[in-house]
């Protein structure tokens, strides 16, 4: 089985709301280096502290805050946003 990927909304808008070419290179990152290898943890970094179990993704200046749901190999995205804003 496969991992798959989905959205949370707030993730939806902040994606969004980037520019093009972000959006795409942020997508091109889920679809071809994370879903594809089937080993998401392989390239993340946990996340501590109040948002342990949460994993991060760098895409130059933006992150991905995930979830990783091992039993259902699914990733839900719950933030997409530039690295001064990821964390709060």
């Amino acid at each position: 089985m496969a991992w798959t990927a989905s959205f949370d909304p707030r993730a939806l808008k902040e994606l969004e709301n980037l520019d093009r070419v972000a959006q795409k290179r942020v997508v091109a990152f889920l679809q071809t280096r994370i879903l594809e290898r089937g080993k998401p943890r392989g390239l993340g970094k946990p996340l501590t502290g109040d948002k342990g179990g949460l994993w991060r993704y760098r895409i130059g200046d933006f992150r991905l805050i995930c979830r990783l749901d091992d039993e259902a190999q699914r990733i839900t995205v719950l933030r997409v946003a530039h690295r001064k804003e990821a964390y709060r």
